[in-house]
């Protein structure tokens, strides 16, 4: 069974940081691009961040350009999201989810596939 289950995140004052987490079972992630989503309260879900499968090709959406870093650990099958300078507007639940993006990937939430359950970040002020 294709599993996704996110970690790490939690409350954290304006200015801290949180090191998400996404790890696989049933499958070998490193096969696969992996994107993190977000969706605050009343908002649609936002492409924030994504990692192609090969090369190591990145996005990241203009408003967390310079402070969040996704990276992926092949040999313990997780990707991450270290985010820092947090600011109240990046609360929200965040997801990770896959793609079969080679040597890029999408920040459009359709293209993905096997979601996980996510995880709540809360910024506060």
């Amino acid at each position: 069974q294709l599993r996704l289950v996110e970690s790490g995140g939690g409350l954290v004052q304006s200015g801290g940081s949180l090191r998400l987490s996404c790890a696989a079972s049933g499958f070998t992630l490193e096969y696969y691009a992996i994107g993190w989503f977000r969706q605050a309260p009343g908002k649609e879900r936002e492409g924030v961040s994504c990692i192609s499968s090969r090369d190591g090709w990145t996005y990241y959406v203009d408003s967390v350009k310079g402070r969040f870093t996704i990276s992926r650990d092949n040999a313990k099958n997780t990707v991450y999201l270290k985010m820092n300078s947090l600011q109240p507007e990046d609360t929200a639940v965040y997801y990770c989810a896959t793609e079969h993006g080679v040597y890029s990937c999408s920040h459009s939430q359709h293209t993905y596939f096997s979601w996980g359950q996510g995880t709540q970040v809360t910024v506060s002020s």
